[in-house]
């Protein structure tokens, strides 16, 4: 891309040497301006060329970009639920809108209900935010935001699980590469995958076809977490599969992946000014996001990634002795295993 010096200069180049060219002189004067907007518009026109590289594409126009030319939609983010368990007066009615919360987010009732002769109920509520800031611990929606005649106490027994972030800019990328690269068509294994990815809340699937003889196959799936799939998330998955699947397959099992805990062992040694807990906590947050990445990915957790990451970990001096799962080396992750951070023991 030129900028304004090199183009004018040439456009000067253009003109016969009997005029005087020199600056501030009239050939000058008069050839600066469009020198000037020929930049702009080669500015312009370097932008529009960039467009044509998805990988340059973010936001709404990546969103147009693959769907024009794939069908490939974004998922949208979801709104978590779950059901919480509500006490009070006998005969109390709980109905649709009503709120329950947490310290910071409000949870809406999603059906009618009624407690029952021993004052309870168990009622489905949704969060009224989207993405996985609904995704809380047991026992932490505890309140009613306004006070209603009748109830007295609320809890989720359950932890929050099923609240996921629109689909991220990389994901649908990589789900249009896979789309050109390994095509599903006339209900091969890729397909399968497709189909299942399609479904708001799926992070990855594992297709294994004939698991069980001819025309039948098994679809393992996590959620957009890298967690094991919730048992609606697995049904969900499975609905839309079988509308899309062609006439023929005899058997078609949709399953969560299994939780393969990662549990270290290990001696530290702490900097100065950080605490132990600290420290631990950094190390799970950072190897956490490591398993996300080998989600369905890998078919291992790889031992020297793991020393890496506790080495690099905020408050951490040094460390020695540090088994995963009793092992000094790579951990192999089953084929329907989920690699998920468990404990660690120092």
């Amino acid at each position: 891309m030129e900028d304004e010096k090199v183009i004018h200069t040439r456009m000067l180049s253009n003109i016969s040497q009997e005029y005087d060219k020199s600056r501030g002189n009239y050939i000058y004067d008069v050839t600066k301006p469009p020198a000037i907007e020929f930049a702009k518009q080669q500015i312009e026109i370097s932008k529009v060329q960039d467009k044509l590289d998805i990988e340059n594409l973010t936001g709404d126009e990546l969103t147009r970009f693959v769907y024009q030319r794939s069908g490939i939609e974004r998922k949208l983010a979801t709104k978590a639920t779950t059901t919480v368990i509500i006490s009070g007066t006998a005969g109390t009615a709980v109905n649709v809108g009503d709120l329950v919360g947490t310290d910071t987010l409000f949870f809406s009732v999603m059906e009618e209900a009624k407690l029952n002769e021993s004052g309870f109920a168990h009622v489905r509520v949704q969060c009224n935010e989207y993405g996985q800031v609904g995704n809380v611990p047991a026992n932490t929606i505890k309140s009613f935001p306004v006070t209603i005649s009748g109830l007295v106490n609320v809890y989720n027994p359950n932890p929050v699980v099923d609240g996921y972030n629109e689909e991220t800019d990389y994901d649908l990328r990589q789900r249009y590469y896979d789309k050109l690269q390994r095509p599903g068509k006339a209900g091969n294994k890729y397909h399968y995958r497709e189909w299942a990815l399609e479904v708001p809340g799926t992070g990855d699937a594992k297709v294994f076809p004939r698991f069980n003889g001819p025309l039948t196959m098994k679809v393992v799936v996590i959620d957009a977490n890298k967690l094991p799939a919730a048992i609606e998330l697995v049904e969900e998955v499975k609905r839309h599969v079988e509308e899309e699947m062609p006439f023929g397959v005899e058997e078609l099992i949709v399953v969560s992946a299994t939780a393969m805990f990662v549990n270290l062992s290990i001696s530290l040694t702490i900097m100065p000014g950080y605490t132990l807990e600290i420290a631990i906590a950094n190390i799970k947050k950072n190897i956490t996001n490591y398993l996300k990445e080998i989600a369905f990915k890998t078919d291992y957790v790889s031992y020297a990634r793991i020393g890496a990451i506790i080495i690099d970990s905020e408050g951490v001096l040094d460390y020695k002795d540090l088994f995963i799962n009793g092992s000094s080396a790579n951990v192999v992750i089953p084929d329907s295993a989920v690699a998920i951070m468990g404990g660690v023991n120092e």
